[in-house]
């Protein structure tokens, strides 16, 4: 098999990874998975096991000589490797910094050596508490205070992509970054703080589903198929390099809304609460209003827009969970 017809995904255990391995696997493509489980789960990969096209190694990328060696193999390199969820980056703000920002630099600076071609995954926090809705990809950035300790996801979020840009600047690295707004589907744990997947599995347990704050927040929430496609195609089409796109739905949702709308959905029981932010992040934590993106841009260059809706993503979801309980 040639070089450009081998793939390496870091975080390829992961909720987003493991949809990423199925779907290039039926492309025809060669799939390798470095994934130190911390977040992801043998389970999500384990049935591709026994593809021989799929090999998967149980380490992380800043183990730099297992990483050299599959960057060598490999033509194009899907880098999701990252810390997780609001709740741990809350918990853990020093392995947040360092999990993104070196597993990057070793991605980037190995890609540089080998020519490899690079999706780096960002995220919509780096448009911080800007109030400028939809978001457009050159946008100023606006940032909470560092005593905050939520912003330094989006801050090694925005050094990720200064670096990777920088690359692309400086070598001609053919780098593309996407910006994802709250990708959900099957195979996502709650446990890190997904708020679908939390209320979906307590609304099936007729438990009652926690809003944080107000629940007036509001979010889009685009199902994992739908971002796939988005992440290969930006890839196979070689003039999206060197450029950012936003990734996500349009159609916007209040938290309390969503929970309102998961209850009905699933003929549920259960009821929908209040919950304060200090009893759920203690100190240090700040939300945003509105997280909404302009997807103008993915659309004109690739023809990309999103096809299923929340029903859709509630209704795969929930046939997730039960099928593993």
């Amino acid at each position: 098999m040639r070089r450009e017809d081998h793939v390496l995904i870091t975080g390829g255990a992961g909720f987003i990874g493991s949809h990423l391995a199925r779907a290039l696997l039926k492309t025809g493509r060669k799939v390798s998975v470095i994934d130190n489980l911390s977040t992801g789960l043998h389970a999500n990969v384990a049935d591709l096991e026994s593809d021989p096209n799929f090999r998967l190694y149980v380490d992380t990328i800043q183990h730099v000589a297992l990483t050299e060696k599959l960057m060598m193999e490999c033509g194009t390199v899907y880098h999701l490797a990252s810390a997780v969820g609001v709740k741990l980056i809350m918990e853990q703000p020093v392995a947040t910094i360092d999990t993104i920002y070196q597993g990057t630099e070793v991605v980037l600076r190995l890609a540089r050596r080998y020519r490899n071609r690079v999706l780096i995954t960002s995220t919509s926090e780096v448009y911080g508490k800007s109030d400028k809705v939809p978001y457009c990809e050159d946008d100023d950035r606006v940032e909470g205070a560092t005593t905050r300790h939520r912003w330094a996801y989006a801050c090694a979020k925005a050094l990720d992509e200064f670096l990777a840009l920088a690359h692309w600047k400086e070598t001609r690295l053919p780098v593309v970054i996407v910006r994802l707004f709250n990708t959900v589907g099957p195979r996502q744990r709650g446990q890190y703080g997904m708020v679908v997947p939390n209320f979906v599995e307590r609304a099936l347990n007729g438990a009652d589903l926690e809003v944080h704050g107000d629940g007036e927040q509001s979010r889009c929430f685009c199902h994992v198929a739908d971002v796939v496609r988005a992440l290969i195609q930006l890839v196979d089409h070689g003039h999206c390099f060197g450029q950012v796109f936003n990734v996500g739905c349009t159609e916007e949702l209040s938290i309390r809304q969503l929970a309102e709308r998961v209850v009905t959905r699933l003929a549920s029981t259960s009821q929908v609460k209040s919950v304060p932010y200090m009893e759920v992040y203690g100190d240090g934590f700040e939300d945003m209003r509105r997280r909404v993106p302009s997807i103008d841009k993915i659309r004109a260059t690739i023809g990309w827009t999103p096809t299923l809706n929340m029903d859709a993503i509630i209704d795969d979801v929930a046939a997730d969970i039960r099928s593993r309980h």
